[in-house]
C-alpha cells in the first residue's frame, strides 16, 4: 500500500526521475513556457515553486549586485546558489541561441519578479489528448511569462499566404490563356468547315448552271 508516499513516480526509478526533473525545470526557467504531459506539468509546478522560493527567502539579497552586498550577504547568497545548483543545471541555451545562467535567472530575475507574490508562480492550460498514445497534454508557464508574438506569426504566415494565393492566380492565369487558344482554334475550324462547305457548294452550282446552259442550247438548235 502507498500511504503517505507522495508524488506520480511515472514508471521511473528515483534517479531516472529526478534526472527528468531537473530537464523539465531548466527547460522551463529558459523559456518560461514549454508543452508536456498534464502528469509531468502538474509534478513539475511543485518543483519551480520550490525553486522560486529558495531565492526569494532571502529577499533583496538575491537580485542586489554584489559589490553592494556585505561578507554575511554575499555568504547567504552563495549559500542559496549552491541550493539551487544541486538541482537546477547551471546552464541553459534559449531559442535564439543565447547561453544563460540559469541559477543567475532564478536569482536575478524571477526572485524579484515575484517578490511580491505568495506562490502560484505558474499556470497549467490543457490542450487535450496527443495523437498516437492519447497522453493529455498541457501548456506550463509563469503567470507573468511574455505573451506569445502574433505580429511575428502573421509575418511569418503572410509569404506562405501570398505564395498560396499567387498559385491558384497562376493556374487561373493558364487556364484561361488555354481557354483563349482552344476558343481559337474551334473559330479557326469552323471557318475552315465553312469555306470547305463553300467551296464544296461553288462546282454543284456551277454545274447546275452548265446543264441549264446546255439544254437551252439543244432547244435552239431543235428549233
Amino acid at each position: 500500500m502507498r500511504h503517505r508516499v507522495d508524488g506520480r513516480k511515472f514508471g521511473r526509478n528515483t534517479s531516472h526521475r529526478r534526472a527528468m526533473f531537473r530537464n523539465l525545470a531548466a527547460n522551463l526557467v529558459t523559456h518560461e513556457r514549454i508543452v508536456t504531459t498534464e502528469a509531468k506539468a502538474k509534478e513539475l509546478r511543485r518543483v519551480a515553486a520550490r525553486l522560486i522560493t529558495k531565492a526569494k527567502r532571502i529577499g533583496a539579497v538575491a537580485y542586489t549586485p554584489q559589490d553592494k552586498l556585505d561578507d554575511a550577504a554575499k555568504a547567504k547568497r552563495l549559500h542559496v546558489s549552491r541550493q539551487l545548483s544541486a538541482f537546477l543545471p547551471r546552464f541553459g541555451v534559449d531559442a535564439d541561441g543565447n547561453k544563460k545562467d540559469l541559477v543567475e535567472k532564478v536569482l536575478v530575475e524571477l526572485a524579484q519578479r515575484f517578490a511580491d507574490r505568495p506562490g502560484g508562480y505558474t499556470r497549467i492550460i490543457k490542450l487535450g489528448p496527443r495523437k498516437g498514445d492519447g497522453a493529455f497534454m498541457s501548456i506550463i508557464e509563469f503567470v507573468d511569462a511574455p505573451p506569445v508574438d502574433a505580429a511575428d506569426q502573421d509575418d511569418d504566415a503572410a509569404p506562405a499566404a501570398a505564395e498560396d494565393a499567387a498559385v491558384p492566380a497562376e493556374a487561373a492565369g493558364a487556364e484561361k490563356a488555354a481557354g483563349a487558344e482552344e476558343t481559337a482554334d474551334e473559330d479557326a475550324g469552323a471557318d475552315e468547315e465553312a469555306a470547305d462547305e463553300e467551296a464544296a457548294d461553288k462546282p454543284a452550282d456551277e454545274e447546275a448552271g452548265e446543264d441549264s446552259d446546255k439544254k437551252d442550247s439543244d432547244k435552239e438548235d431543235s428549233e
